[in-house]
């Protein structure tokens, strides 16, 4: 692998070598549609957004795992009873994620099936998603050696348990909905027992089904379903764990983003269940003395795959700011040096731009690819740890991985090889671009400058004639007389933060009545009737007609930005101030 990056760095950037690479580009973007078609498959929509919700649960519980073994790092014994304290608020939130996920996978599906409802008929996604609970504890109980049934699989081994009671709940309740199969009470009786009646017979008939498949399961297989489904998909999950596996992984999520489709919600779905069963095997190796060897979880993609995001930019940033000549990209490094840190890269992605960028094309794909075949190859080695902690994605890849490592210098070490050979990956690259915008800056200079010399005493009257007509034409928009509640949605929170700060520092300054939030898509289903304008960010404007049929119905309007427009509205608060406030006046009312 590395002597076919070494060979790729040598590529010269000629004209032939920019029309191959536009030509792979080309290609395809033909496919775009198709892509795109995948990343809004409602199955897959579902799992992210119930794993998305489920996540304050998983890193809040990281935190007592990880306060149960620092102190004997330094020294320090924790008494048994603590210990146990911190053990027990660990077991019952992280222990029982997959019973968690049942409900918020099954919530999720719920809307976005109701959205293709006809005839006014709906889900009740309350009722869903504890049928969905109940089926997954029938699935996943298991069995002890004296007959009794005990919660085995409801933490994250009991995940694909999660999706499956989830799936079939939700088509269950919708089959029953269709054909009207419910119990119908009189007009009299208030709607809210009603509903409660109608939900009765879809979650008997859910229940039945998941007691019939959990007997089936255990005549058959002497197990319960979810050690059965594990069984099955092992040999799946084990060639994911191989290093081809690995890198067509980390090859598929940069590849779809440079296309503009967030990868991440493509790729990883298929692969929840193995991120986070992986890294609680971890722990329970770790925990009983022997090697945590697993490669494939969460946060191994997170600060090793994704080191600063998709892509492996963390270096980036640095190679724009201190090696780089440009105007152009010494700006947008400074401007993104510290998101990028934190996992944010879309200032990167779209100010460079990365994306559709030919020029970035190979190392985009490869250094990822790279990455993790060096860190399985620390894990493998026994130089290092298998990630066993799941932490937020958001912190930085070195300080994130010394912490899942549980503390090992070996993972610095590891960091600091990965920064080295992506920035020989990128460097070529990168200058090759640096080239080309210097060459342009250096023409528009060059024009500049004579137009200045040759007309400089008309210049100065157009341009005064200029200002004044484009000051008469495009007005500031007038005052807001009201508050005006503006949530900015991207795929995980970090890209939507930026504007939703630059629209707060914007209305404190300039003195308007806006309030601005952050969220995820697939999280906002909740708290989008507390909004009046919606902004989706570029990596999820993808969904717009997808979110416009959920905003319409309650009277919100909704605008989408694309790359460069979005990162310009970030970096100036009074601009994004102008957008937000034109677009909530310009646009039609949805009726």
């Amino acid at each position: 692998m590395l002597v076919v990056v070494f060979l790729l760095a040598r590529l010269d950037f000629n004209e032939s070598g920019e029309q191959l690479m536009q030509t792979i580009i080309n290609r395809l973007e033909k496919h775009q549609a198709f892509f795109e078609k995948i990343s809004r498959n409602i199955y897959l929509m579902a799992i992210k957004d119930g794993f998305l919700a489920a996540m304050p649960i998983i890193l809040f519980s990281s935190i007592f795992i990880l306060l149960s073994n620092i102190p004997p790092l330094i020294g320090i014994k924790i008494p048994v009873e603590l210990n146990a304290w911190f053990n027990k608020i660990y077991n019952y939130t992280m222990g029982f994620v997959g019973f968690y996920v049942a409900g918020t996978t099954a919530k999720a599906l719920t809307g976005s099936m109701n959205k293709r409802m006809k005839g006014g008929k709906f889900l009740n996604n309350t009722s869903t998603a504890i049928a969905a609970m109940v089926g997954f504890m029938l699935l996943a109980i298991g069995t002890s050696k004296s007959g009794n049934y005990l919660p085995t699989f409801f933490g994250t081994q009991g995940i694909l348990s999660a999706f499956v009671a989830a799936f079939v709940t939700v088509h269950v309740y919708k089959f029953c909905v269709q054909r009207d199969l419910t119990i119908k009470m009189p007009k009299e009786v208030p709607g809210a027992i009603s509903q409660n009646f109608r939900d009765i017979i879809p979650f008997g008939f859910a229940t039945l089904i998941f007691s019939g498949i959990d007997v089936l399961v255990r005549l058959w297989l002497k197990v319960p379903f979810g050690a059965m489904i594990a069984t099955l998909l092992g040999p799946i999950f084990k060639g994911a764990e191989s290093y081809p596996g690995m890198m067509l992984i980390w090859f598929l999520i940069p590849m779809f983003w440079f296309l503009g489709i967030h990868g991440p919600s493509v790729v990883k779905p298929a692969l929840e269940s193995a991120l986070f069963g992986n890294t609680t095997a971890n722990l329970a190796l770790f925990k009983a003395g022997n090697f945590p060897f697993h490669a494939l979880t969460e946060n191994f993609g997170n600060f090793v795959g994704e080191l600063g995001g998709t892509g492996a930019t963390f270096v980036v940033p640095f190679i724009f700011i201190f090696l780089m000549k440009s105007k152009q990209l010494k700006a947008i490094g400074k401007a993104s040096i510290i998101p990028v840190m934190f996992a944010v890269n879309e200032p990167l992605l779209f100010g460079a731009p990365i994306i559709l960028n030919p020029y970035f094309l190979i190392p985009f794909v490869v250094a990822p690819m790279v990455n993790v075949v060096i860190g399985k190859a620390f894990i493998d080695l026994q130089l290092m740890h298998g990630f066993m902690y799941v932490l937020s994605w958001a912190l930085p890849g070195p300080i994130g991985a010394f912490l899942d490592t549980n503390f090992q210098w070996s993972a610095i070490v590891l960091m600091i090889i990965l920064l080295a050979v992506d920035t020989l990956i990128y460097l070529p690259f990168v200058k090759a671009y640096d080239v080309s915008l210097l060459e342009h800056e250096k023409a528009v200079d060059a024009k500049l400058a004579t137009e200045t010399a040759t007309t400089q005493p008309q210049t100065t009257v157009q341009n005064e004639s200029a200002s004044q007509t484009v000051a008469t034409q495009v007005e500031a928009p007038e005052k807001l007389t009201k508050q005006l509640r503006v949530l900015v949605l991207c795929a995980g929170g970090g890209t939507s933060e930026q504007l939703a700060n630059a629209l707060t520092t914007g209305a404190k300054q300039y003195d308007e009545p806006i309030v601005a939030s952050a969220g995820a898509y697939g999280a906002h289903h909740d708290i989008l009737p507390n909004y009046d304008l919606v902004v989706l960010a570029p990596q999820v404007r993808t969904y717009y007609q997808d979110l416009k049929a959920e905003t319409d119905p309650l009277h919100i309007k909704l605008v989408a930005t694309k790359g460069q427009q979005y990162i310009a509205l970030t970096r100036d608060p009074k601009k994004a101030l102008e957008f937000i406030i034109t677009n909530f006046k310009t646009q039609t009312t949805p009726e």
